[in-house]
């Protein structure tokens, strides 16, 4: 039986708050977080140590850590408490007859720094949601109820308040993974260190997540073979520690990987958690028996449901003093499993079919065998909700609940300076289009090849009559359909937006500084793309004889800016619609309309004046684009007559009354005109994203008020009795999705 020592409110008001008695931990907890002299945690300082673990049942894992501040001395903004109070999730069904699909149920728990919280249980169990839930990630067609504290207050999540590492590794797949954590640092480390500075946080990182043997290896994507799924799983995790966050979320962290490579990543995390004073909540399906032994506090759920909550040494006597102990010789977490995944009952099953059948009828001596995973779930819920260890729950929650003076700082994920993270998205971002075969090398020697094509068709068009309608006819091509190609790099670019919004979320940066680099990494393979395409073209169709400097520059600027404006058009297509097959098939019908409406399929004029002509005409880059061209290939030309002796025809006169394109404005004027259409697309793509980002939260509210709305008059239906009080959820409550700062 472990015994139990209570901090004193010498202790809180030495940390800088007054409370009573907050946290109860063993014994043998305290005495292994040392008791060194206090020394304050230097800011991004990642500590050298030596780690002998003692992996026994019931034993404490004992660790010897050179140069460790002790964590009661931190300042109070170093700390995040965190509580949950009767925290349900719901999936309202809308127009059916089924009843609401209860994702959690009424669970209660906290998070304290410098100790890990495991979330256990079998898949299904609730474990991704209960993340989910207290990090503010909830899909928003789930309703959240229930009362989340951080630091004894309710806050509203903000882009870099938490980090989280998600199942799913977001990566850039060209880049190594020493580039990988360097431009990471340099996004979020202050401007203040030095290069060299960064550079020692980096190598410390990699050692410390045992990355040292995949370093100069490419991460891997379509057409790069890259690191192990283990190996990008610890990446992942080692991102996310450069900054040392105070709060970090971690979903099932040791998926994929071998016993030693989960055994080295949670005690990794637990020496950030007590050399750091972080709180550290993660998900976990089912660690081995040295990995048990690491976790502090255990959250078991089964069904949504809390089945135990507290220390996760007491977990096995819990379930002895419930009547299913855990054998000698047996990992507690695989009993646990054993005891609540209903996976079993079929195993069962299934084994007791082939004893009947071999004629075996000896009785089993396993008392998990005489009873159903359902029966045994409900014995260990109703149990655990009148115990001693849900009671001390309860009393912790509320000593936590009590914080007062102690506060987070939100330092939204990053401490770089704006321009720095302009500089270093740039580089990154240059240097994954580079190495991307995809994003834009094969669109310009696809490019290219079609440049060929169209030169041969129109070689040396010349000016006689028939020239007329091959001119429009090329000049509609490359206009319209030759940047139409560009769409092609919208898979790649969709890469790019997941892992976007993954460090968006996480704070590394903001909106504008990533449109911005974006538009500057992309524009000299555009410019590429623009001049070789715009150069094989004119010189072979030969649009003007002779040098001709300004018509060429003209003509590659033209085509360079429409490129452009195509890229910028997907940017809000990848906002909108994320799925690139989807994305593709939505740009592709967008540009054929402004395709249609440009002016060569149906000349402007004969456009119909309500919706086509205005406004979509004007808002098309097609328009601005065949106009331009129009002029800038056939003014001060002419050209031979239909009938041989009559005067010869102006291409001034061929562009006012066969094109019926105004002649007042000149052709700078419509170059300009794309150029104001790339730069408004991208504003439009800027205002989208914050838009989404804002209005998220409101949307939530709306659609809570609505479901819970549905469940009153659900309920009212069949009862008329008090039972149920109103429910709040958070997004009532706040007007926000999510409790954190």
């Amino acid at each position: 039986m472990h015994q139990f020592e209570a901090f004193s409110k010498t202790n809180d008001s030495r940390r800088g708050y007054s409370s009573p008695s907050l946290l109860l931990m063993p014994v043998t907890s305290l005495s292994s977080l040392g008791q060194s002299s206090p020394t304050r945690l230097q800011s991004y300082h990642l500590y050298r140590k030596s780690a002998s673990v003692v992996a026994a049942r019931g034993v404490e894992v004992a660790m010897e850590i050179e140069a460790r501040p002790s964590w009661l001395d931190l300042p109070a903004t170093a700390a995040a408490y965190l509580v949950w109070e009767d925290l349900t999730a719901v999936l309202p069904n809308y127009g059916s007859s089924r009843p609401v699909k209860k994702l959690l149920q009424g669970l209660n728990g906290y998070a304290v720094p410098g100790r890990i919280l495991a979330i256990l249980g079998p898949s299904g169990s609730g474990k991704s949601t209960l993340l989910d839930s207290l990090a503010g990630r909830l899909g928003r067609n789930v309703v959240l109820t229930g009362r989340v504290l951080l630091n004894g207050k309710k806050r509203r999540l903000d882009y870099g308040a938490v980090a989280y590492v998600t199942q799913d590794s977001v990566f850039l797949g060209t880049l190594t993974v020493r580039e990988t954590i360097t431009y990471s640092a340099h996004l979020r480390l202050p401007t203040t260190m030095s290069k060299k500075e960064v550079a020692e946080v980096v190598e410390a990182t990699i050692e410390e997540m045992g990355l040292h043997d995949c370093t100069n290896r490419a991460i891997g994507n379509w057409h790069l073979r890259g690191i192990s799924g283990g190996e990008k799983k610890r990446l992942s995790i080692a991102l996310e520690i450069l900054t040392r966050p105070r709060l970090l979320f971690l979903d099932e962290p040791t998926s994929g990987l071998d016993s030693a490579s989960a055994f080295f990543v949670i005690q990794t995390l637990k020496q950030i958690a007590i050399d750091g004073n972080k709180t550290i909540i993660t998900s976990i399906h089912q660690p081995s028996s040295e990995v048990f032994t690491l976790l502090d506090e255990l959250c078991l759920l089964s069904g949504g449901e809390a089945v135990y909550f507290g220390n996760a040494k007491l977990a096995t006597q819990f379930f002895a003093e419930v009547g299913f102990p855990c054998p000698s010789r047996r990992n507690p977490s695989d009993h646990f499993l054993r005891c609540i995944n209903s996976d079993f009952d079929r195993v069962n099953a299934t084994m007791r079919g082939s004893m009947k059948l071999l004629g075996d009828k000896e009785p089993s001596t396993d008392p998990l065998s005489k009873l159903g995973t359902s029966e045994i779930k409900a014995i260990l819920v109703e149990r655990y909700m009148s115990s001693e260890y849900a009671a001390r729950t309860r009393k912790q929650i509320q000593e936590i609940s009590k914080i007062e003076g102690l506060t987070i700082e939100s330092n939204k994920g990053s401490q770089a300076t704006w321009w720095k993270q302009l500089r270093t998205l740039t580089k990154r971002s240059f240097i994954n289009m580079s190495r991307d075969m995809g994003y834009y090398w094969l669109r310009l020697i696809i490019y290219m090849l079609v440049s060929v094509c169209v030169g041969s068709i129109y070689f040396d068009v010349g000016t006689s009559y028939t020239a007329i309608l091959a001119r429009s006819s090329c000049g509609a091509f490359v206009s319209g359909f030759m940047t139409f190609m560009s769409i092609g790099g919208f898979p790649s670019f969709i890469e790019e937006m997941k892992v976007f919004i993954h460090e968006r979320q996480n704070g590394h940066y903001g909106v504008a500084v990533f449109i911005l680099s974006n538009f500057l990494s992309s524009t000299p393979f555009l410019a590429a793309i623009g001049l070789v395409s715009g150069s094989i073209t004119y010189y072979m169709v030969k649009f003007r004889t002779g040098f001709a400097f300004g018509h060429y520059a003209y003509f590659t600027i033209s085509l360079y800016a429409s490129i452009a404006v195509i890229e910028s058009l997907m940017m809000i297509v990848a906002s909108l619609v994320p799925n690139f097959l989807m994305g593709i098939i939505t740009g592709a019908g967008i540009i054929g309309i402004m395709m249609m409406t440009a002016g060569f399929f149906r000349l402007l004029p004969d456009l119909p004046k309500p919706v086509w002509r205005y406004p979509i005409s004007l808002i098309s880059y097609g328009s601005w684009a065949l106009q331009g061209n129009y002029k800038n290939d056939l003014i001060g030309l002419e050209f031979d007559p239909l009938v041989p002796g009559d005067p010869k025809i102006s291409g001034e006169y061929i562009i006012e009354n066969i094109f019926g394109i105004d002649l007042k404005r000149s052709k700078w004027i419509d170059l300009m005109a794309i150029f104001v259409l790339l730069i408004s697309y991208r504003i439009i793509f800027f205002l989208i994203v914050k838009l989404r980002e804002k209005a998220s939260p409101v949307f939530r509210m709306i659609y809570a008020r609505a479901a819970l709305k549905q469940s009153t008059l659900k309920r009212r239906k069949h009862s008329f009795s008090s039972r149920y009080p109103p429910q709040n959820p958070l997004a009532l409550q706040e007007g926000l999705s999510s409790p954190l700062p």
